[in-house]
């Protein structure tokens, strides 16, 4: 089971090398219909789960669902994809998503913005400096929306295993670099990685269920043993009476706790 995400900005290849990478490897690939799984599963038109991932974070306040009852939908239905391994995703921030699972390779496609400026001008039929103030408007919001999310920069080098200048290689090139890495050790398979996204799959599937009457509750899953943590003592009978249903939905729920907590842990969805 291997997993990769790609990050990209606009016009910078980043979903052609990402279809290419699929193909060459025989992996499934995720993107839009990640999001119509969770607009399916959810009950929530399609077009609200796009505009609160491209437009302005405050863009939420205008919905019924908090920006995290969005995020524990769409990461509830990566988790369900990439757990049966052998995916590439480009899209919303995957390798945020799935940050504390081992062997993700996370990716990073970038280019210098006079690139990426010429191929929107030509494609659009615009003037390049029309284009470069599109991008750098689209940067901004991506930019944006990942820090109001997650709290992290996008641009962070850090959070990913391995930037590909596409502006300084061929996109055959950019593909041999992403199916060299995920073949070495660190990115195979262990029954370790392999409990880690099917524990952070249920997680989310719990997360899911009752994000929206409880926006602020945090889960964590190991070996199917739940826990929900809350820093709101008064939920108390209603929050037990919720995750009794939710045990009796999904297999592979051995034990549920609720613990109160100050901080939650750091895996915690």
């Amino acid at each position: 089971m291997s997993i990769i995400t790609i990050s990209r900005g606009s016009y910078s290849m980043g979903v052609i090398v990402a279809e290419q990478v699929a193909q060459r490897l025989g992996y499934s690939i995720i993107s839009r219909d990640l999001l119509l799984d969770a607009s399916d599963r959810f009950h929530i038109p399609e077009i609200r789960l796009i505009r609160a991932i491209h437009d302005a974070p405050s863009i939420l306040e205008r919905f019924s669902h908090s920006k995290q009852a969005y995020l524990a939908y769409i990461r509830a239905a990566l988790a369900e994809r990439a757990s049966g391994g052998n995916v590439v995703y480009h899209g919303l921030a995957g390798h945020i998503l799935l940050k504390n699972i081992e062997g993700v390779l996370k990716v990073r496609i970038t280019a210098d913005m006079n690139y990426r400026a010429a191929r929107e001008a030509e494609r659009e039929g615009i003037s390049v400096d029309e284009a470069r103030s599109i991008l750098e408007k689209d940067d901004q919001q991506r930019r944006r929306w990942t820090k109001s999310l997650h709290g992290v920069d996008p641009w962070d080098s850090s959070l990913y295993d391995l930037a590909i200048r596409i502006d300084h290689f061929k996109v055959d090139d950019a593909v041999e670099f992403i199916c060299r890495a995920v073949e070495s050790e660190r990115f195979r398979e262990t029954k370790k990685s392999l409990q880690m996204i099917n524990d952070l799959a249920l997680a989310c599937k719990v997360k899911a269920e009752i994000v929206d009457e409880f926006p602020t509750l945090g889960v964590t899953c190991q070996y199917g043993n739940i826990i929900v943590y809350t820093k709101d003592k008064s939920h108390g009978s209603k929050l037990h009476k919720h995750l009794e249903a939710v045990r009796g939905k999904f297999s592979g729920i051995y034990n549920l706790e609720i613990h109160s907590a100050a901080v939650f842990p750091p895996e915690a969805v």
